[in-house]
């Protein structure tokens, strides 16, 4: 992967949230002459930054100056059918996205986690297994902290592990993690993606495009269309994690226990029972992140002690309060109905559930059964409310529809009863009323503390 040269050259930025911030700031620090452009207006500290750094810029919109440059760094919320950034594939204008351009200048391995449902999960659980070693870690990416904005502190000696989203993806033609960490694909960004699932796949399968040599691609065995498209790496070195099948190398539910096996050496980590994470779809984020961390020479008994101590993901079945008998659960990390379903399947309370924002394409079909036997109140919100109501409310005994998160947090209090859960798991994105799934995680969290007992 080599370095872009950037001295003195031309870089338009597309998009001033995160990623494109990072971008702009590391292109400008590396000698490049940085334009960012943004559809929306600034907020003040981000101009701020810009000017000091001596970045010219435009809000409103995307204007054809954007393409006078060199290259082309699209932010992860902007898509190819923006008419600047067509008209620069048009072109042939050399077009990256932000983690490509960083993956260029990381000197540390790269550990990276994609994957439709629990990405962040397994990135921070990875994250944790490492520190637990003594080695100095980074977690970032999609997670939180752009990886452009770390690489002046990054070292050879140190560990990156990446968060990456199928935006994050697109546009990527070198970057090579050391370990790649492929979790489940299933229909997501629909919108985004022309409503073809396997043009959304074709997006996740760049995590692993250009690893070779000692490198190591991590995958879901129990997800077919995974398991097919691995197959078809024969060239590559793999490690499998699975609920069902023992793999040649990797780690499985043996009975009610974890195992793992590497370079021909077998153990048992730990009974399921013991790990930190409830729910079925945490054994299979604890097996991901057991086989990626043990990829890069973690060793076991780190492994086990991080899968036992492990205390979660803010935003991501996070508890938190009881009031009045009444358990409240933030999942606003669940932004599809695959998301939704593992969370439900994770109580054996009864649930009132808070769903909706907008819509990316779901299948609100495929949750019907665990709706109809977990739910037993159903509150949506948001621009899809009505949506949510018409395929899924007539499954629970109540349903109402309102027109905010706070709204819907006063109803739900109303209809729930001593020993019930009230879960924010939404299924759909937070854009709406929100400017990503943390805002919209925190303003929930602000609420329920609001909130005075019977």
């Amino acid at each position: 992967m080599k370095p872009l040269d950037l001295e003195g050259r031309r870089a338009t930025v597309m998009g001033g949230a995160r990623s494109g911030m990072a971008a702009a700031l590391f292109l400008t620090w590396s000698g490049a002459q940085v334009f960012l452009s943004e559809l929306r207006e600034l907020p003040p500290d981000n101009e701020r930054s810009l000017r000091a750094a001596g970045v010219e810029f435009e809000t409103g919109g995307h204007s054809a100056r954007c393409l006078d440059a060199d290259v082309l760094v699209l932010s992860p919320g902007v898509p190819d059918t923006v008419e600047v950034v067509s008209e620069a594939l048009r072109r042939g204008l050399p077009t990256v996205s932000e983690t490509e351009l960083a993956s260029r200048y990381c000197e540390a391995p790269i550990v990276a986690v994609t994957g439709t449902n629990g990405k962040t999960t397994v990135t921070s659980l990875i994250g944790d297994m490492f520190r637990r070693t003594g080695r100095r870690t980074l977690v970032a990416g999609n997670i939180g902290r752009p990886l452009s904005a770390s690489l002046r502190e990054i070292k050879e000696s140190d560990v990156v592990v990446l968060e990456v989203s199928s935006f994050q993806l697109d546009h990527t033609t070198t970057f090579r993690p050391a370990v790649s960490v492929l979790l489940n694909v299933t229909p997501d960004h629909l919108d985004r993606y022309g409503g073809d699932v396997e043009r959304y796949a074709e997006s996740k399968y760049r995590v692993f495009a250009n690893q070779r040599d000692n490198d190591v691609f991590v995958y879901n065995l129990d997800d077919a269309r995974i398991r097919e498209r691995a197959a078809a790496c024969t060239e590559l070195k793999t490690a499998a994690f699975s609920c069902t099948t023992v793999p040649d190398r990797g780690a499985w539910l043996q009975g009610e226990s974890i195992a793992i096996r590497f370079n021909g050496e077998e153990e048992t980590l730990l009974d399921a029972k013991e790990l930190a994470l409830p729910g079925r779809h945490n054994v299979y984020n604890s097996l991901a992140a057991a086989v990626a961390a043990r990829a890069l020479a973690a060793r076991n008994d780190v492994i086990r002690e991080s899968l036992r101590g492990f205390q979660g993901v803010e935003h991501r079945l996070e508890f938190v309060r009881e009031l009045s008998g009444v358990r409240w659960i933030n999942d606003s990390k669940a932004t599809n109905v695959h998301a939704l379903r593992c969370a439900l399947e994770s109580f054996d309370n009864a649930v009132v559930l808070i769903v909706g924002g907008r819509d990316k394409g779901n299948d609100w079909r495929s949750i019907r059964q665990a709706v109809r036997t977990k739910v037993h109140a159903i509150i949506s919100f948001g621009e899809c409310a009505d949506t949510v109501l018409r395929q899924i409310g007539g499954l629970a005994t109540k349903a109402a529809r309102v027109a905010t998160l706070e709204e819907a947090s006063r109803v739900a209090q109303s209809m729930a009863r001593p020993g019930d859960v009230v879960l924010l798991s939404p299924a759909c994105a937070s854009f709406d009323q929100f400017t990503d799934y943390e805002h919209r995680g925190r303003a929930f969290k602000q609420i329920v503390q609001r909130l005075r007992g019977a």
